[in-house]
């Protein structure tokens, strides 16, 4: 099989970097090694900045069509009370607020728009084995389906968006500068009742910390625990989970119940990391594959699609001329780099100057800086906007197939 793109994972940078060039007529395949997109607690945050994206290539009302939850505001709450974080209502624009939306309804919304262009072929099951290599340049992938037989599709451009476990980095020999991290997230949900919070917060003890997310029937909940802590944690039992929920948050008390057993959490091993180079001649990596992002501001997703849009205007033309020169695939490492380094370091700053005190012991008192004024201008800017928001370039040239329905399943998958 040839193409002209081939993505090697179906998560946000994926996605979306699949879509733009679908939309521009570049011939593009995108791998997902899973059946669907149907994992649960993965990152779902849409920060304005990737809702302004959606907007520019006309998904914005798609997406809100969606089921989602509206945050405009963020706090922390200690044991002498509530600071605020951020007020995205001091945003410009029109998206104030930060969307919480299951990441596999965010994926589908992507996968479908797609899917109407003749040029984008989406082939599940598929894992990426190997790279196809000719003339000192990557010229594709290897990948093995369902039946586990190999299969190869030859390309102008791979590109590798398969997560932080990326098999196309671990094939191609890259190896990422790892930052570390202090601590490991269990993920759990227990139910919402009336009269509970209605944004989302955070909350931090002494020696525990736990993030609350309304979902609108229930509550998507991360203890926060030191590195490497689960093992410890899992000794003890359920039953002292359900007892730090009680403490940290009585409200929830009379509902810890609900939770019979570690099968009902996910873990999260935090890690925080960055390749020294993003390509090689024929090969981009991006998102996750290129920098894993630590939790902390939730900033992830937008991370990744910031990436995939980068990617997309500056490869893009190349892609339809059939040449990715070095020197295009560098440009968008230039382009991207700097923004991962500041938001890194800022994460890191926060894991080590908070989440790694408070897990050890008591939490200090916390200031409330969003009453600096510029503090109370940028905080919101950062999380909601990021360091250099990306805005779609690429023209439109290849006219949808056909009038699908942008709230229907994906049509015209390859399998």
């Amino acid at each position: 099989m040839e193409t002209t793109c081939v993505i090697a994972g179906g998560g946000p940078a994926g996605a979306m970097l699949a879509l733009l060039l679908a939309r521009a007529g570049v011939d593009v395949t995108l791998l997902e090694k899973h059946a669907d997109f149907l994992r649960d607690f993965r990152g779902d945050t849409i920060h304005p900045s990737t809702l302004q994206i959606l907007d520019e290539i006309g998904l914005g009302e798609a997406f809100h069509r969606l089921p989602h939850r509206k945050a405009h505001t963020l706090s922390m709450r200690t044991d002498d009370g509530e600071v605020p974080i951020a007020d995205l209502r001091r945003l410009p624009g029109k998206y104030q607020y930060i969307a919480f939306v299951p990441q596999w309804d965010f994926l589908d919304l992507l996968t479908r728009e797609a899917a109407a262009y003749p040029n984008f072929h989406l082939l599940m099951n598929a894992k990426v084995v190997d790279l196809v290599r000719h003339d000192g340049a990557v010229r594709g992938v290897r990948y093995r389906d369902e039946r586990g037989e190999e299969h190869e599709i030859r390309a102008v451009l791979t590109v590798a968006a398969d997560g932080r476990h990326s098999d196309v980095r671990r094939a191609a020999g890259l190896a990422p500068k790892r930052f570390g991290a202090p601590m490991d997230v269990v993920w759990f949900r227990l139910p919402r009742a009336e009269g509970d919070p209605e944004q989302p917060f955070l909350r931090a003890s002494a020696g525990r910390l736990m993030v609350a997310i309304n979902r609108e029937t229930y509550w998507q909940l991360a203890y926060i625990i030191p590195k490497g802590g689960f093992a410890a944690l899992e000794a003890k039992g359920v039953g002292e989970l359900r007892r730090e929920v009680g403490r940290l948050l009585p409200f929830l008390g009379g509902r810890t119940g609900e939770l019979h057993g570690f099968d009902q959490t996910g873990v999260l091993s935090v890690e925080v990391n960055r390749l020294t180079r993003w390509h090689l001649p024929g090969l981009l990596l991006i998102g996750d594959a290129a920098h894993a992002m630590s939790p902390v501001f939730g900033v992830g997703i937008n991370l990744a699609v910031a990436d995939a849009v980068a990617a997309a205007n500056v490869v893009g033309p190349a892609l339809l001329r059939g040449r990715v020169p070095a020197a295009v695939l560098a440009r968008v490492q230039r382009r991207r780099k700097v923004p991962t380094i500041v938001v890194q370091t800022a994460q890191r700053v926060v894991q080590d100057r908070l989440i790694r005190p408070a897990l050890a012991g008591p939490v200090g008192r916390i200031p409330a800086l969003t009453r600096v004024p510029a503090v109370r201008s940028l905080v919101p800017r950062f999380i909601g906007l990021g360091v250099l928001p990306e805005h779609v370039r690429l023209p439109l040239r290849e006219k949808r197939s056909q009038q699908m329905d942008r709230t229907g399943p994906a049509q015209d998958r390859v399998q």
